[in-house]
């Protein structure tokens, strides 16, 4: 049996809290093997002290630059751990040639993750995993699993992982809140125009469950989000605290402890709440929930299911720009309805609408 696993994750926030669903199965059938994550460094506070990662390795590199030193850096650190096993869950060309030439006996990935398409990068692989399943109408974390139940010939599922840490940040950035208020948290950027919840909207959505709640919000995001929360914030009309950029990670994590709703677009940080378990409602625009919707009873997802979705087309080039159909088609109404049943405590599973 394999007793040190290196595993290739080098995406997105989003799709590595996913990855560890895939972890927890191996930990649950092999609990003595040590796992170390092969990541980028804006991810690596999602692992450290994660309860089904044992190390991190962090690969700081420019995507577009072919940076010789810095492969051949990695290619030593690598094959200095004497790993007995890589697993790819990325399927990129950069990994694969570090394991590779670190020498790693046995390396493995699938034959497609993201998309359909076929990649040269797996004859840089000794064992291919066929996925055969549609993967727009598959759960992205059964994707992941389904590499490690073919590879290790095991069954059953896993679930996401975050740490949890204690948190000084939300300790201060809750101060001044009410104990005697809901605390209602938003995301309301996405990654990409196309997920991104008209600011409208999200006016209506707050107007409305002040009316029946007494409530504060604030909004939380990365940096870049900051400028944009606060024009939602004008469009609002004030009194929504920004929290975008002030949190690490698990800071996040933390405060979606700390509070009783999330309304939240796709992005990373509705699989960091999932994790939590915090009740939440989530807004599909161009992707699909069948395939990214958060792992978690406590949530409700939207989508108007264009027959165009899901897409991968630039704003600009969507037929109903600027007011796209899968983002303008999930009306407040329904993100109403669902924040109202979440906060009444009437939902028995996860539920699309």
């Amino acid at each position: 049996m394999y007793k040190n696993i290196l595993v290739n994750a080098l995406v997105n926030l989003g799709d590595v809290i996913l990855t560890t669903s895939a972890l927890d199965l191996i930990k649950k059938n092999f609990p003595e093997t040590k796992i170390t994550m092969l990541v980028k460094p804006v991810v690596k506070d999602a692992l450290t002290d994660n309860p089904v990662v044992d190390d991190v390795i962090v690969f700081d590199y420019a995507e577009k630059e072919n940076s010789f030193s810095a492969m051949r850096k990695m290619i030593s650190e690598i094959r200095h751990r004497n790993f007995d096993l890589s697993i790819s869950f990325d399927r990129k060309l950069r990994p694969a040639l570090l394991t590779f030439m670190a020498g790693i006996k046995k390396r493995v990935g699938p034959s497609k993750v993201f998309d359909d398409n076929k990649s040269r990068v797996t004859l840089l692989y000794t064992d291919v995993v066929e996925i055969s399943h549609d993967l727009n109408k598959t759960l992205q974390a059964e994707t992941y699993q389904e590499i490690v139940r073919k590879f290790f010939n095991i069954e059953g599922h896993g679930e996401p992982h975050f740490p949890k840490k204690i948190s000084p940040v939300a300790e201060k950035l809750f101060e001044n809140f009410s104990a005697d208020k809901l605390k209602i948290a938003l995301c309301v950027k996405g990654t990409f125009p196309l997920k991104t919840y008209p600011k409208e909207y999200f006016a209506e959505i707050v107007k409305k469950l002040r009316e029946k709640y007494s409530a504060e919000f604030f909004i939380v995001g990365a940096p870049s989000d900051r400028e944009y929360a606060d024009e939602v914030i004008a469009e609002i009309g004030g009194d929504v605290k920004n929290f975008c950029g002030e949190t690490s990670l698990t800071d996040l994590a933390e405060i979606f402890r700390r509070s009783d709703l999330f309304i939240t677009v796709d992005t990373g940080a509705t699989h960091i709440a999932a994790a939590t378990k915090i009740k939440m409602v989530v807004m599909y625009g161009c992707t699909s929930p069948d395939r990214w919707h958060p792992i978690n009873k406590n949530s409700i997802v939207l989508t108007s299911r264009e027959n165009c979705c899901p897409c991968s087309v630039k704003a600009e080039e969507c037929p109903s720009y600027p007011k796209s159909n899968c983002l303008y088609n999930v009306k407040p109404s329904k993100v109403i309805e669902a924040a109202e049943k979440l906060l009444a405590g009437d939902l028995n599973e996860q539920k699309s609408i």
